[in-house]
């Protein structure tokens, strides 16, 4: 194994998604990386890229430095134990929604490098945003270098507190379903205003595209591109009134994030 040697732990679409980005930035090399994938067609998707792709982690040789965990949260318990023999000298990263460092340290032990990590699905084409959270045992040379492999698939934040990743959780993490539903709404209310089906779903889909591009490379604020576009006594400013009177949609949203945010603190206690 290399010096930034990686083992990859799962490899269905998240997994396979960072592999890509790693690759194809030339962050790692495919002689860099392992694959523990037990699925067949993942495990020879995974291999054409050039990478070792493994059934199960009895094949692996050396010393990875990093260990990235990239399986569904049920099965993390069942699957950790076969990687104890790496700690404490590798660090592992884990992309298991909802599940905290103290069940790693647990399994692992207590003297475990863990970096927990919130991402979401449009890390699939590298536009994702990515939260992470180290334990007091991270290295900050693995840190930085567990951030720079994040980088390829999108945005990456840190946080000190874990108790924040229920929030993170609800805003970026369960956050493009809402977009995706807005859409879905968008789109419908199109239809009932007379527009056929397929040109409604363009007009939406290509609005929350550009609207969400010109927001992140704009130097002003969503509130200030808003009162751009708003004419006075205008048709964005009628729309406006029914979705900002009485504060509506900031009421509705932050309802919602909250029914996320306390529902991931449910499952993180169960």
């Amino acid at each position: 194994m290399t010096k930034n040697s990686v083992i990859l732990v799962g490899c269905g679409n998240m997994g396979f998604a960072m592999l890509q980005g790693w690759l194809s930035s030339g962050k790692l090399q495919a002689s860099d990386v392992t694959v523990v994938e037990p699925a067949d067609g993942l495990r020879e998707r995974a291999a054409e890229l050039g990478v070792k792709a493994l059934a199960d982690s009895t094949g692996i040789t050396g010393s990875p430095r990093l260990i990235i965990i990239a399986v569904k949260p049920q099965v993390i318990q069942d699957i950790l134990p076969a990687y104890q023999s790496y700690a404490p000298a590798a660090t592992f990263v884990s992309v298991a929604a909802g599940t905290p460092v103290s069940l790693f340290e647990t399994i692992l032990g207590e003297q475990t490098a863990i970096i927990r990590c919130m991402p979401n699905t449009p890390a699939a084409i590298g536009k994702g945003m990515m939260v992470t959270f180290a334990n007091s045992n991270v290295a900050p040379d693995d840190k930085r270098f567990t951030e720079e492999l994040l980088e390829t698939s999108g945005k990456v934040a840190h946080i000190d507190d874990e108790k924040l990743m229920d929030a993170v959780t609800a805003v970026s993490g369960s956050g493009p379903a809402y977009i995706f539903h807005f859409i879905e709404c968008l789109t419908q209310a199109g239809v009932m205003a007379g527009l056929p089906q397929d040109i409604a779903a363009m007009l939406a889909m290509q609005t929350v595209y550009g609207a969400g591009a010109l927001a992140k490379t704009s130097t002003d604020t969503p509130s200030q591109l808003r009162i751009n576009v708003t004419s006075p006594n205008g048709t964005t400013a009628a729309a406006l009134e029914v979705l900002m009177g009485n504060n509506r949609l900031q009421n509705l949203m932050t309802e919602a994030v909250e029914a996320a945010r306390s529902r991931s603190e449910e499952l993180g206690k169960a």
